[in-house]
């Protein structure tokens, strides 16, 4: 306990650092109170190495308590922004092009079925096409085929 005590800078340095390494590299950023606590300790740590605060233990922990609030409250909104920013990615897969026959009528109202590789898909189209017609899938989303009539 004394080299903690006698190192404080350091040792809050080094495991701010260690709890940002951890929340971006391990938890990909989705528990963000480690960032917070992480920040607030490398913070803590600079300003006791610097000479701003004294290096106790009682100034060290009320001083990560109020970074760690402080950067909070500060980066709260700006990180949540960033967050809500997402592009919707097409996804994009082997299926794309793949073409088979319809069992039954599909349209924008009523969906069939497709079974392929021993899962149920669903069939759905923006137009109506009847049983019996080659289609092509032209979009895959989960457990569901858009198709459209081959050319």
């Amino acid at each position: 306990m004394e080299w903690i005590t006698n190192n404080m800078a350091a040792t809050l340095v080094v495991i701010g650092l260690a709890l940002l390494a951890i929340e971006v590299a391990v938890l990909g950023f989705s528990v963000v109170i480690l960032f917070f606590i992480g920040l607030g300790c490398l913070l803590t740590g600079v300003l006791i190495f610097v000479g701003i605060l004294p290096g106790t233990l009682s100034s060290s922990l009320l001083g990560v308590a109020i970074l760690t609030i402080a950067s909070a409250a500060g980066l709260w909104k700006p990180l949540k922004k960033m967050q809500d920013n997402v592009e919707p990615k097409t996804i994009t897969s082997d299926l794309t092009g793949y073409s088979f026959f319809l069992n039954s009528d599909v349209s924008h109202t009523t969906t069939g079925l497709h079974r392929f590789s021993g899962i149920q898909w669903k069939v759905k189209s923006t137009e109506e096409i009847a049983a019996g017609t080659e289609v092509e899938v032209v979009k895959i989303e989960v457990g569901e085929l858009t198709v459209a009539p081959k050319s």
